[in-house]
């Protein structure tokens, strides 16, 4: 079993890698093409995958960041994020990690609830985003969002590192069972 490990690489010279994890292959190349379209100063790598583990075999950039994407309305994608988290270490969520659920808009045809991800994404302590990849314009904003993500977690964004930008992204209006 390979464990994905956020200083097995050497950091790129202003460079930052994102690795998308989820079943929804054509949603998931939309976001990225979305992420690649943008203005930034840095090198934008995108990587897919629908499970981890990825393959050892392959040389692959350092990644900065992984967003494991769930679609609300497939208990398959809850599952597979489920048990793709096994594979990621633990110094990952340190502010490393996210989630993304999608389809939530369509709440009538959902077969997962939302406080099933909440829950999950409360578990590993990292932030939940909400989005319908499906909508276009929705799709640009929540990639600009995860572009932002990125260059903090790649260490591009002076006085500002990936636990701050964790703490910062912290719902006060839901804690932590543990912080109460």
């Amino acid at each position: 079993m390979s464990v994905l490990r956020p200083q097995d690489q050497l950091p790129g010279l202003n460079a930052a890698t994102i690795l998308l994890v989820g079943t929804e292959d054509a949603l998931l190349q939309q976001l990225a093409d979305s992420m690649l379209r943008g203005d930034c100063a840095s090198e934008l790598k995108v990587h897919l995958a629908q499970s981890l583990p990825l393959p050892s075999n392959v040389t692959r950039p350092r990644i900065d960041l992984i967003v494991f994407v769930v679609n609300l309305h497939s208990k398959y994608s809850l599952q597979n994020v489920e048990e793709s988290l096994h594979h990621v270490d633990a110094t990952f969520f340190l502010g490393k990690v996210g989630f993304l659920a999608t389809g939530a808009g369509q709440e009538s045809h959902c077969s997962i609830h939302r406080n099933t991800v909440l829950k999950l994404a409360q578990a590993y302590r990292s932030p939940l985003l909400f989005c319908d990849l499906e909508v276009e314009s929705f799709r640009a904003t929540m990639a600009q969002r995860l572009v932002r993500m990125l260059l903090v977690c790649a260490g591009h964004v002076p006085g500002l590192s990936a636990l701050n930008l964790l703490s910062l992204m912290r719902s006060s209006e839901n804690p932590f069972l543990e912080d109460l």
